[in-house]
């Protein structure tokens, strides 16, 4: 097993999962003005934070992060570069996240084996939210 690798991957999906939480909650915050979503939101990237410092060895996430060499940091998708209104930007994020906690819940098996419930936990509270966030964005 290269850890090198496994670690990068964790370390990417993290970062992803935060951003995409992140995106949304801020639209939840100052678009939507909704003090209770925005909360939840923003709970559940710190619990997802406090996760991975229990999970995962920090300093050994910062070692292998290689963001100069990543094949991908360049690409960009046709969707990515355009965004028709706030709900295919909550829809981005939250698909984003839920499937950053997919890979979390996958590869963080191989380095903490016990991960792998708390991950999934969060990756079902997003579909929750999803739920609830994507009914405003239709109303509004």
């Amino acid at each position: 097993m290269d850890k090198k690798n496994i670690y990068r991957i964790i370390d990417a999906n993290l970062n992803r999962a935060r951003e995409g939480m992140r995106v949304v909650e801020e639209v939840a915050r100052f678009y939507y003005n909704n003090a209770k979503l925005s909360s939840q939101l923003k709970a559940l990237r710190h619990d997802l934070t406090k996760v991975a410092k229990k999970s995962f060895n920090q300093d050994m996430l910062l070692l292998f992060r290689d963001s100069l060499k990543d094949v991908g940091a360049d690409s960009m998708s046709g969707l990515e570069k355009k965004r028709a209104d706030i709900h295919s930007i909550v829809q981005a994020n939250l698909r984003r996240s839920q499937e950053a906690a997919r890979v979390l819940e996958e590869f963080g098996k191989l380095v903490n084996p016990d991960s792998a419930r708390s991950f999934k936990r969060i990756r079902f509270k997003l579909y929750t939210l999803e739920k609830e966030i994507l009914r405003m964005t239709n109303d509004g």
